[in-house]
């Protein structure tokens, strides 16, 4: 199946166009994967369009929608007339810019980015020896993973009330060694208004409550690596956890 899209504002001048196709397959097809498909067969869109609106024959359209064909879609940023800053949150199972990141997530008021990226390692010291990685496979429960990021930015929102955008992007699939695995991005004014603390603890929240996994591959075999943080009521939706 083929889609028209209607992009607009930021979204058709980062594609250079005002419409776009994207091919889908003949599964169940819904907003929350349009956008999917949408970062994958526009790269340049990738840093947009998990923020942006979106509308399913003129009405704003829920994540879980059903895209039917001949539906007229669009995709647009926030309307004009108030503030609200950039925040990111979703799954890549390809690469990523981090420059159109830290763009998306900025303005003319910005003065400090604080930006944390986790990579593949190729060797881990361990034990008195070395434990030498092929590559990692990431797994995740992408809807709640995807809902708990968003959790992650609200409790940065909560605890650094001046940072400004945020951006959460986490890879799955298969990695390579030396490809980036996690990005934690924290925009603010100036450096001490809180961007360095929200990126360090959007990281350590991450690895406690988004359920994203991580298989080891080396030339000794494979093996999923599991934490120890076990979760409780606590974890669940409430800004401002300290």
């Amino acid at each position: 199946m083929k889609l028209r899209v209607m992009l607009f504002a930021t979204l058709k001048h980062a594609a250079g166009t005002s419409v776009i196709e994207v091919t889908a397959d003949d599964a169940p097809l819904t907003i929350a994967r349009l956008r999917m498909l949408i970062s994958e067969q526009y790269p340049a869109l990738a840093a947009h369009v998990g923020t942006a609106i979106a509308a399913r024959n003129r009405e704003f359209a829920e994540p879980d929608e059903r895209i039917e064909a001949g539906d007229e879609l669009a995709f647009f940023p926030p309307v004009s007339g108030g503030q609200g800053w950039a925040e990111i949150a979703r799954l890549a199972d390809a690469p990523f810019s981090t420059d159109e990141l830290v763009n998306a997530i900025t303005t003319p008021a910005t003065g400090a980015v604080c930006l944390f990226s986790g990579f593949v390692r190729g060797e881990t010291a361990r034990d008195q020896a070395t434990q030498h990685t092929e590559w990692l496979e990431y797994e995740a429960y992408e809807a709640m993973a995807v809902d708990k990021m968003r959790q992650v930015i609200a409790e940065i929102r909560a605890q650094w009330p001046l940072v400004q955008g945020i951006a959460v992007v986490q890879r799955v699939g298969r990695l390579e060694v030396g490809q980036n695995t996690i990005v934690i991005a924290c925009a603010s004014g100036h450096r001490d208004q809180g961007c360095f603390e929200a990126a360090r603890y959007g990281i350590d929240r991450l690895k406690e409550i988004v359920p994203v996994w991580k298989k080891e591959v080396g030339r000794d075999g494979d093996a999923w690596v599991e934490g120890k943080y076990m979760p409780d009521a606590g974890d669940a939706h409430q800004a401002g956890r300290k």
